[in-house]
């Protein structure tokens, strides 16, 4: 059997087997790599970087599939569609509405058209539809981004990061997880917005911070370096299995001084009120990361950014509770909806007494560049 054939048999499968199950796409797409231990490293890119693509124009190839009536074409027509589908031509092609020229859904289209105008709704949507950038982040605990750099520079097609002093990009794919360097804790794979998103947590040696919706620790992990081991980091989430993954990463870069904390421990009562900085990296839409996680915009539903909304209230003012008298909290998102934005941000300035400080920080997904974020520091008055 030739190469392609035995690449397009996994192709399709692993995509039927996708649409039969719950999983997010990316732990799918690995769970079968793991499964099918056959396919070879370049298999694997080719397969992965496919149904990336097919997924993310999903919406434009059921369009071209079939008249929008029809039942849902399967994922072989849909491939068959995408192998001559010439997609900057047919963003040219005015008959066809123009969320399913962006391969998005009208609602979710709808939304990025009120937050930034049509033009730039189109823009976004776009970008959306492309690859994402891979980007790391040095721990600084353990070596320099030059050290590091210094290292890679003739194994590797790298550059540094222009806004982030911790970020190196990759300009090609890597299994980064086999690198001894990662092994060993000298970085951590994260997108170069999100790491200036941490850099909001202005933390000094000595203070007592808490990281609320901690997940597996990716934000706690790059502003940790900033305390020098001095203080103390609470990591808390209500995902008891995220919180293993956020001890394992914390342990492997080195860092010390901190604590987990379950969402039940009765230990979180003694910390209200005490805290120098609180994180709030608020569950979202994740409208600024739809170029790793495709498959969400095919989630979305308009109802979702209500109850998100409700969230992200309830989250923050629990929140803050463990906030000293003059001390920092930061609303964060991965969101790029003024609704998940700005708007809350005019709630809880209005609801209570608190003030900004600084601009707030805003990324948005830019080809080749950042994914989108949104930051801001918030001080009690």
């Amino acid at each position: 059997m030739s190469k392609i054939p035995f690449r397009e048999h996994h192709l399709l499968s692993l995509l039927e087997s996708y649409t039969r199950q719950t999983l997010p796409l990316d732990l799918f797409i690995s769970h079968y790599f793991r499964d099918h231990s056959a396919l070879g490293s370049k298999d694997r890119a080719f397969i992965a970087e496919t149904i990336y693509a097919l997924v993310r124009w999903q919406g434009l190839l059921d369009y071209l599939a079939s008249p929008p009536l029809n039942s849902t074409p399967s994922w072989k027509e849909r491939y068959q569609i995408y192998l001559t589908a010439d997609f900057n031509q047919l963003q040219q092609q005015g008959d066809i509405p123009l969320a399913t020229r962006v391969s998005f859904p009208p609602a979710l289209f709808e939304l990025f058209v009120k937050s930034y105008g049509i033009e730039k709704a189109h823009e976004l949507s776009l970008i959306c539809n492309t690859p994402a950038p891979t980007t790391i982040r040095v721990n600084t605990l353990k070596i320099n981004r030059i050290d590091l750099l210094e290292r890679w520079q003739w194994i590797y097609d790298i550059s540094p990061t222009s806004h982030s002093p911790e970020g190196i990009i990759f300009h090609k794919k890597i299994n980064f997880f086999q690198l001894p360097e990662f092994k060993e804790g000298l970085f951590e794979i994260q997108d170069e917005g999100s790491q200036l998103l941490g850099h909001l947590m202005q933390v000094q040696p000595g203070q007592l911070a808490l990281d609320y919706c901690a997940g597996s620790g990716g934000k706690t992990l790059a502003f940790a370096p900033a305390m020098q081991g001095k203080g103390q980091i609470y990591v808390h989430d209500i995902r008891p299995y995220a919180l293993l993954e956020a001890r394992k990463r914390l342990r492997r870069a080195a860092i010390q001084n901190y604590q987990i904390l379950s969402h039940d421990t009765p230990h979180l009562e003694k910390l209200k009120k005490k805290m120098d900085w609180v994180l709030v990296d608020a569950p979202c839409s994740g409208t600024g990361t739809l170029r790793r996680n495709p498959d969400m915009k095919w989630k979305f539903e308009p109802e979702m950014i209500t109850r998100l909304i409700g969230q992200q209230r309830m989250i923050f003012e629990k929140a803050l509770s463990f906030l000293k008298a003059d001390g920092h909290i930061v609303y964060a998102t991965c969101s790029i909806l003024k609704e998940e934005n700005q708007l809350q941000l005019e709630h809880f300035l209005s609801t209570y007494s608190l003030k900004t400080l600084g601009e707030p920080f805003q990324t948005l997904p830019s080809r080749g560049g950042m994914d989108g974020f949104f930051g801001v520091v918030l001080k009690r008055i």
